[in-house]
């Protein structure tokens, strides 16, 4: 399987995510948007991650770049493609699909609990994400969710956690790819965001369990599979 993903900064990258591709032997190439153009047509690939980032998905004057993702992640959705966006990638596909992104009323940084909605039991998620966990959050901004697409999650801070689209698009606002190492890069990168906020915790006490990474990170892997096997049938 071909998998391309598209890097927005330097210090997000896939995470949990690349050892599962590495592991299914899957071809993987990316476009790193910051510093070189897409160099790829979704007839090429088999499945398109979109990675998260500090950007607005409306801030196209100051991130050209942004048209051109914007574009490529449409045709991929309409092409039938098997598409993951995560965090800014989950906007982005929000974005394609018609829906509104938004300033969400309260900062979610650190590790929050998630509710998996009822309809996402009729979903391809439907025995991969447990009722309730705690998975790890860095945002400002949220969705609506778009027409035909399915609500799979929330969060006190945030109603739209996530949706699926046709069981083979999937936006997640939160993060299941963070491991310690790119939580740290987060950190380093975005400490002017740990704000002290209602939602927003501190580098203490998003480092103060380094089992919970190992947690989403399985429940990721978990999703992986779910959309690989329902793109087989």
């Amino acid at each position: 399987m071909k998998v391309h993903y598209f890097q927005h900064v330097p210090f997000e990258g896939l995470g949990s995510i690349e050892c599962e591709l590495k592991h299914k032997c899957h071809k993987i190439t990316s476009t790193k948007l910051y510093n070189e153009e897409i160099n790829v047509s979704p007839k090429d690939i088999d499945r398109l991650i979109v990675m998260g980032g500090p950007m607005g998905i409306y801030d196209d004057e100051i991130y050209p770049w942004l048209k051109e993702e914007k574009k490529f992640i449409k045709e991929a959705i309409l092409s039938g493609k098997t598409v993951l966006g995560i965090c800014l990638g989950a906007q982005l596909i929000a974005d394609a699909l018609g829906a509104k992104v938004y300033k969400n009323k309260y900062r979610e940084i650190g590790w929050f609990p998630v509710i998996k909605t009822k309809e996402a039991k009729d979903t391809v998620l439907s025995d991969v994400m447990p009722d309730k966990f705690e998975a790890f959050h860095w945002h400002g901004d949220t969705f609506d969710i778009p027409p035909k697409a399915v609500p799979i999650a929330e969060s006190e801070a945030c109603v739209n956690q996530g949706f699926i689209f046709d069981n083979r698009v999937l936006a997640l606002q939160f993060h299941l790819e963070t491991t310690p190492e790119s939580a740290a890069a987060l950190v380093q990168n975005c400490a002017n965001e740990l704000d002290g906020s209602r939602y927003v915790q501190s580098e203490e006490i998003i480092f103060e369990n380094p089992q919970k990474f190992c947690g989403i990170n399985r429940i990721m892997s978990s999703v992986l599979k779910a959309l690989e096997n329902n793109n087989l049938k």
